[in-house]
C-alpha cells in the first residue's frame, strides 16, 4: 500500500501551511528561512515552491516546509502546487537549500549562566512546541532584563504570536528566571 511521504496540517496562522516530509531529512538541524524570491535564488526546493503563483514566504526545518501565502492566495492550489513540488524535489535527490542559508540553532554569543538558562528552556522546551506548529525560535541575546528572540515559519505572522510570546514563552521564562523582565521579537 502506498504511503505519501508528505503531510499537510493546519497552522494557528490562517496564511501558512505546514508540510511534514517523512521520507528523509531535509535538513540535518536548523532552519532556513526565506522571506522572499529572491531569498532563494541558490536553494533548489524554495525556488520551486516561490514558483508557484500565491506562495509568499518559505521555511525549511529537518523534517517540514512551512509555506505562507499571500493575502487572497486560493489555498487549495497553494496545497496542491507545494504538494507537487515537494514530490518533485524528493524524486530529484537534490539538497533542499544552500548550505549557507541554513541559519544556526541560535547565537553563538558567549552565554552568562542565565543567557545559558533561556538557550536551554528556549532548545528544551519552547522550540519543540513552537514547531508543532509549524514556526521555529532562536534566542538571540540576553540585554538588561529583556530576551531577544527570532521567530519564523507560521509563528512570524501569525495573529496568536503576540500571544504566543507573551503569555507563554515570556510567561515560562519569568516563571524560572525573575530577572527575565521581558521578551522581545526581533
Amino acid at each position: 500500500m502506498y504511503q505519501d511521504p508528505i503531510r499537510m496540517e493546519f497552522t494557528p496562522n490562517p496564511q501558512t501551511l505546514k508540510f511534514l516530509v517523512y521520507e528523509r531529512p531535509l535538513l540535518p538541524r536548523g532552519t532556513a528561512n526565506f522571506p522572499n524570491a529572491e531569498s532563494a535564488a541558490t536553494s533548489p526546493l524554495p525556488m520551486r515552491l516561490f514558483a508557484i503563483p500565491g506562495v509568499a514566504k518559505v521555511m525549511v526545518a529537518p523534517a517540514f516546509v512551512t509555506v505562507t501565502m499571500e493575502e487572497g492566495a486560493d489555498p487549495v492550489a497553494v496545497f496542491e502546487g507545494v504538494h507537487m513540488a515537494l514530490h518533485a524535489h524528493l524524486e530529484s535527490g537534490e539538497h533542499p537549500v544552500d548550505p549557507a542559508a541554513v541559519g544556526a540553532s541560535d547565537s553563538a554569543e558567549a552565554d552568562s549562566p542565565t543567557a545559558a538558562r533561556i538557550r536551554e528552556i528556549i532548545e528544551e522546551e519552547i522550540r519543540p512546541a513552537v514547531a508543532m506548529d509549524g514556526g521555529d525560535i532562536t534566542f538571540e541575546r540576553f540585554v538588561d532584563g529583556i530576551v531577544y528572540v527570532n521567530m519564523r515559519g507560521a509563528c512570524s505572522a501569525c495573529p496568536s504570536s503576540t500571544a504566543t510570546l507573551k503569555m507563554g514563552i515570556e510567561a515560562r521564562l519569568r516563571e524560572e528566571l525573575p530577572e527575565v523582565v521581558e521578551v522581545v521579537q526581533i
